[in-house]
């Protein structure tokens, strides 16, 4: 190795470009960032706890660069060595484009852990010298050696179709007093609540964004309380292989990694796999005035889609910047990104943020076959990992449906989300739609080759209305946003059931759940793979808040007590995830017509469905070769009793119900293998706005 010079005690060499980031070794460490436009890189050394850096090594651009990888190997360092790089450009050729400043210290884009912003809620920037550089960071990358003892741990590989998935924030999961763990709002307080999620039954977390963020970049006050207002949901990433060290009960040296795993590690002890939200359209360096913690300061022109005149940023991801995910640098960052959370995280798939950014071009058109998506789809290291897209964007392109694929990406259906909400509360003209959303929209998917569990079925998530609030509000009551409720959906597709908010009307309260148990039933019942927003199973509200991203307080977090309030409703999700577990006929490899799984469509007489405009009912029957027991499905939206006809069963079985969500807790739902027999074989009564399964035995 070219030996270079000494700087202070420490001997430097010339390095190595690959691998990125940093790489440990006997007797040091070898340091490698990206920057094309850069013409002078500096590596700045830190102590622990210190503001100052101990050593500047100002890297050679004749030998510590071999293209446009900057490196060095520094001899006498190891890890929990704090380091970030500082870069600039010659002032004669600063074009707009360029956003070096040589007094700021950048994170490495390829870091694997952050210091110096373990605290949740704390500001880690400071005001810069001049307007153009307002904001200065003050992390610090690690050097991280992590030596943790996976075991014989790896990820799960639960196959698609057989995956409920329950979508939840770490922080939001325990931060509420009730909760009652040790670490709440943290990796380790997740782990105290794993056998809460093996009882309710669901296979697998959708951990929203765990990455290091900044969670203190909103300007907004809380206008009841005047209270400063931050990014609880996490979508604005500063750093891709950094877990959240706020998120940990010890964050010190690194320890958040190791606390990560462990969580990653139990939950897989339980059968329970993790996914994670992942944030690749945009960062938190925002537009022009924003704040440069690493990607605006190395190399301003490669890793955002800019203007090549002006250098404004095109703004897809409506958060002020766009990530160029089809240039080649960029590209690979993200391959290497997901690979690295799989083989040393373990983790089991991922959910992609506005994945409609990823298909853009590097000048942000809109490409037929996107190279950062067929590599991802095509990765070996990735090949059994699950992708899930949020196939959309903030600029109005929408591909659920036609999201490129390859095989491999799963979707989220928005579409799924939409027509069942309007079919629950009593629209016309939706049964139609409410038929093909039961069988995995082959609509959407058939045609390009995929199959039912590429549909991702949802009713709420993260972003809008709980499944509470989308049967007691008509309206969004967002005010404590500080945006006067001019942010979130206008429009919910929701239905107060009679008054707006909280109400003591038993009748209405009454509705309500039965109203939600509709939405449940519907939802795992159909084919595809259904997504549970975390707390819906218990009652969870944000008091009508659809765009909870600003509110670390009880609107956003779990109230545990809600588990004894409500257990009803909680019984009902976890005896449905039971029945959709022991019934491979709503869980089919292919569409219906593919395999060996028949489906029949009845109105109130047998074998004729009403899919006319006014119609609010419909009937589906499945049934199957091999299989124990045909399922009858009733679903009825309209507002009056309606009496339907039951077809028979398959010879010498009869009818037995497992769901009337008309009645009464506990007979809104059986037991397995407890249901109630119908002595009455050839009717039956549904009342208005219920849904009923029936099971033939």
């Amino acid at each position: 190795m070219l030996y270079l010079k000494r700087v202070g005690n420490l001997e430097i060499f010339r390095g190595s470009p690959l691998p990125m980031g940093t790489t440990v070794k006997r007797e040091g460490v070898n340091f490698s960032v990206f920057s094309k436009h850069a013409t002078a890189v500096t590596l700045v050394i830190f102590a622990s706890g210190e503001r100052e850096p101990v050593n500047r090594v100002k890297l050679h651009p004749c030998f510590n660069k071999t293209g446009d990888i900057w490196h060095v190997f520094v001899k006498g360092i190891g890890a929990q060595t704090r380091y970030g790089y500082c870069m600039d450009r010659n002032e004669s050729d600063m074009y707009p484009i360029h956003r070096f400043n040589k007094d700021n210290v950048l994170i490495d884009p390829y870091a694997k852990a952050l210091t110096g912003a373990s605290t949740w809620g704390k500001i880690y920037t400071r005001r810069g010298d001049d307007q153009q550089h307002a904001y200065i960071n003050t992390r610090r990358s690690l050097v991280l050696d992590d030596d943790y003892d996976w075991e014989y741990d790896k990820p799960l590989e639960i196959p698609l179709r057989n995956s409920i998935i329950y979508e939840v924030h770490v922080r939001g999961f325990t931060a509420h007093p009730s909760s009652n763990v040790q670490s709440p709002g943290t990796y380790a307080g997740i782990i105290e609540k794993i056998p809460y999620l093996k009882n309710l039954g669901v296979t697998a977390i959708e951990l929203l964004p765990i990455a290091e963020f900044e969670e203190m970049d909103s300007d907004r006050i809380n206008p009841a309380t005047g209270e400063k207002l931050i990014n609880f949901w996490g979508y604005q990433p500063i750093s891709f292989f950094a877990p959240k060290a706020s998120y940990a009960s010890d964050s010190i040296n690194g320890q958040q990694t190791r606390e990560f795993k462990h969580m990653v590690r139990k939950l897989h002890e339980a059968n329970i796999e993790v996914i994670l939200d992942v944030v690749f359209n945009h960062t938190a360096e925002g537009n022009e005035m924003g704040p440069s913690f690493s990607y605006k300061g190395i190399d301003n022109s490669t890793y955002y889609i800019v203007d090549p005149i002006d250098g404004h940023y095109h703004n897809y991801s409506g958060c002020g910047n766009t990530l160029n995910c089809n240039h080649p640098v960029v590209r690979n960052m993200i391959l290497d990104c997901l690979r690295y959370w799989v083989t040393d995280m373990h983790v089991d798939g991922f959910r992609f943020d506005l994945a409609s950014i990823l298909g853009r071009g590097r000048n942000g058109s809109v490409l037929s076959d996107p190279p950062l998506l067929e590599r991802i789809a095509a990765d070996p290291i990735l090949a059994n990992t699950k992708l899930i897209a949020e196939a959309w964007d903030a600029a109005g392109l929408y591909q659920v449906g036609t999201f490129p694929n390859w095989g491999r990406w799963a979707e989220w259906n928005g579409k799924f989300r939409d027509d069942i909400r309007r079919f629950v509360r009593g629209e016309s003209g939706m049964v139609q739609h409410l038929a093909a959303r039961l069988i995995g929209s082959p609509e959407l998917y058939k045609e390009s080759n995929r199959a039912p569990y590429h549909s991702i079925n949802f009713i709420t998530s993260h972003d809008g209305f709980t499944l509470y609030d989308l049967v007691s509000y008509n309206a969004k009551h967002n005010t404590n946003n500080g945006e006067q409720n001019r942010d979130g959906m206008d429009e919910n597709l929701s239905w107060n059931c009679g008054w707006e908010g909280p109400t003591d009307s038993y009748d209405i309260n009454t509705l309500r759940k039965q109203q939600m148990k509709n939405f449940a039933t519907l939802m795992l019942m159909s084919h595809g793979v259904p997504m549970i927003l975390g707390g819906d199973e218990i009652g969870r509200t944000q008091c009508g808040n659809n765009n909870a991203y600003c509110q670390d307080n009880e609107i956003s977090w779990f109230n545990w007590e809600l588990t004894k309030t409500n257990a009803d409703i909680f019984r009902f999700f976890k005896l449905l995830i039971q029945f959709r577990k022991l019934h491979p006929l709503l869980r089919p490899e292919s569409f219906l017509d593919d395999d060996t799984t028949s489906v029949s469509w009845h109105g109130i007489r047998v074998d004729r469905p009403d899919f006319s405009f006014d119609s609010r009912s419909l009937a589906m029957m499945l049934c199957g070769e091999g299989v124990q027991s045909d399922i009858y499905l009733i679903a009825n939206s309209y507002w009056e009793v309606l009496n339907f006809r039951l077809p028979r069963p398959y010879t010498g079985r009869r009818w037995f119900r497992f769901i009337d969500t008309a009645q009464e807790h506990p007979y809104d739902i059986s037991e397995i293998d407890n249901e109630v027999f119908l002595n009455d074989q050839t009717y039956y009564k549904v009342w208005p706005r219920s849904v009923v399964v029936l099971v033939s035995k």
